[in-house]
């Protein structure tokens, strides 16, 4: 990775490092709401329609996401900065491909994506190098091809810092951003709106969730 000396990226790394088997066991199956799954589900098929072209699963972690995106039909493969993370993703799903890597420096070539998933993964990324990774989304993406973000949200942007989990040192920073906030971020990056939803906290959440469509013109 290109940008591996970020310091938010080695902290972040080595957190999600020391957590991904106490994480992969709590979300067995990738704490999906039924409205998430079917927000993955429409964005797969607007991903085939760019025919054989594939999705990037960006902050793949364990790989369930990847997998159902497969399952779906849509040629996938995952990304995740976690090197324990991509290793747990390869060895559930040895079928799918897993690498890892940076959102903020993609290892991919231009124009070559139908699709970008990012499903709680920005919420990583300070706000200074978010528009760093909203560009490499434009840039990879196919003319016409979709990105779908999922992130925690409130009525005000904040930040959480985490030093332990699942009873795990860790250096981990959260950053809560409002809908409004991140479409703006996407169209500045050349990402048009196509739709948004918010669904409430349920369960043990604590958050709603924000769900961003855009498009690559």
């Amino acid at each position: 990775m290109t940008d591996a000396t970020e310091p938010f990226l080695r902290p972040t790394r080595t957190s999600y490092d020391a957590i991904a088997k106490d994480y992969a066991a709590q979300f067995p199956a990738g704490g999906l709401h039924p409205l998430d799954t079917a927000l993955i589900s429409a964005f797969a098929e607007l991903a085939t329609a760019h025919g054989t072209a594939p999705v990037a699963d960006l902050g793949s972690g364990p790989g369930h996401v990847t997998a159902l995106l497969d399952g779906l039909g849509v040629p996938s493969f995952g990304v995740d900065l976690s090197p324990a993370m991509v290793a747990l993703a390869r060895d559930t799903y040895p079928q799918l491909r897993f690498h890892v890597g940076s959102m903020t420096s993609l290892d991919l070539p231009d124009a070559t994506l139908s699709g970008i998933l990012a499903l709680y993964s920005t919420i990583h990324v300070p706000d200074a190098h978010l528009p760093t990774a909203f560009a490499e989304f434009q840039r990879t993406l196919l003319p016409g091809g979709h990105a779908l973000l999922a992130f925690q949200t409130g009525e005000e942007p904040g930040r959480l810092h985490l030093p332990e989990r699942f009873g795990h040192e860790i250096d981990l920073d959260y950053y809560w951003r409002t809908p409004e906030q991140v479409i703006e971020g996407l169209a500045e990056a050349g990402l048009e709106l196509v739709a948004g939803v918010r669904r409430e906290p349920t369960g043990e959440e604590s958050r709603a969730r924000a769900f961003v469509l855009v498009r690559k013109a």
